[in-house]
């Protein structure tokens, strides 16, 4: 690990808080590391924009670092809260007043979301983290909206982490549950929705035991009761075909047939979700139901539902979602209503504020 001017490396400090210049200089994180930020070094401040920390030492330097302070922060788009859970943690013990919509609520562009009212120097450096925090769990929970309503009657559920980097798959995850996803495969994700991960078989389990049936077998065999039997059918051969060989062996075991066919091969179509629903119902398998995945948006939700899907996994059209741009404001000083210039000085009224800390 590399050591910073100090001599002292951030493994061996990891209580550090950058309040000055000199604390940027000397901070080392060392370069045998994941290149995300650890809990502490977001608490620490290591990563907000460096001019808070000069802010900061300025206003101690001037005697105004407690200046007590309101702020707003507010989205240039309309969208869904989430992330505010996240965001009273980081302010968790500080000597604050804040206020919050509820996560999952839908907003308007400049509604206000947060107001944090407090001596700045106790929560100046956290505006980057605060807006990142909202912007990026507020995007993907507006994207999960966005496909709960083109399928209002029928589950989805997030499948998106292999896009995005596993430091923050679980945020996504968690965010498209709020946002409206009835479950996330990701283990973390879904664990910090309060939810059991959920997922059915990979390719890579039926490329490697060679046969779509065997797989089936081995899954209803060595899996428990509750892991749902929903076999993969478009690895080796026609879907159609292989869902009826599956449905054969395994009977009422049987939940679904997951349809994940490549973009090479055309992708999932109404055609073959209504081919492979005629014909499990008539071999006598209406209870088999069809679970489709594979780059879904809600326009492509909306159709194959209406062909006869039952329930889809999504990932890349939430994990990909664009942040929700978010900005913060300082509304009042020392009880006083000030604002730069081309905004209203004051706090902006929303009734759907609740105090949370």
């Amino acid at each position: 690990m590399g050591r910073g001017a100090q001599g002292v490396t951030q493994t061996e400090k990891d209580d550090v808080v950058f309040k000055t210049s000199q604390d940027v200089k000397d901070y080392a994180p060392g370069r045998k590391r994941l290149f995300s930020a650890t809990h502490e070094e977001i608490r620490s401040g290591a990563t907000a924009d460096v001019y808070f920390v000069r802010t900061q030492e300025i206003l101690e330097r001037e005697g105004k670092a407690d200046t007590v302070v309101t702020v707003e922060i507010f989205s240039g788009r309309s969208g869904i809260v989430a992330g505010t859970p996240e965001c009273l943690e980081l302010l968790r013990g500080l000597p604050l007043e804040v206020w919050g919509m509820d996560e999952g609520e839908p907003f308007s562009e400049r509604d206000t979301i947060l107001r944090i009212t407090g001596p700045y120097s106790s929560f100046g450096r956290y505006e980057t983290a605060l807006l990142g925090i909202l912007a990026s769990s507020s995007g993907w929970a507006t994207a999960a909206r966005e496909c709960r309503n083109a399928v209002p009657d029928a589950p989805f559920y997030c499948f998106g982490a292999r896009h995005i980097h596993p430091a923050v798959a679980s945020v996504m995850e968690r965010a498209a549950v709020v946002g409206g996803a009835d479950g996330a495969a990701c283990i973390l994700g879904a664990k910090l929705a309060g939810l059991e991960p959920v997922g059915t078989i990979p390719h890579a389990l039926v490329l490697i035991l060679g046969d779509t049936v065997k797989t089936a077998l081995a899954y209803n065999t060595y899996m428990p009761p509750d892991a749902p039997r929903t076999i993969l059918v478009d690895t080796f051969h026609d879907e159609a075909e292989e869902a009826l060989r599956v449905a054969e062996v395994l009977g009422k075991d049987m939940g679904a047939v997951r349809l994940d066919t490549p973009a090479e091969r055309g992708g999932v179509t109404e055609g073959l979700v209504r081919e492979v629903r005629a014909r499990l119902d008539l071999a006598g398998f209406d209870h088999v139901r069809i679970f489709v995945s594979g780059g879904l948006n809600p326009e492509r939700m909306q159709r194959l539902r209406e062909a006869g899907a039952d329930a889809f996994g999504v990932g890349h059209y939430i994990s990909s979602a664009r942040p929700l741009d978010m900005t913060m404001d300082i509304k009042a000083i020392e009880g006083r209503p000030i604002a730069k210039r081309g905004r209203i000085p004051g706090t902006v009224h929303n009734p759907r504020l609740k105090r949370m800390a």
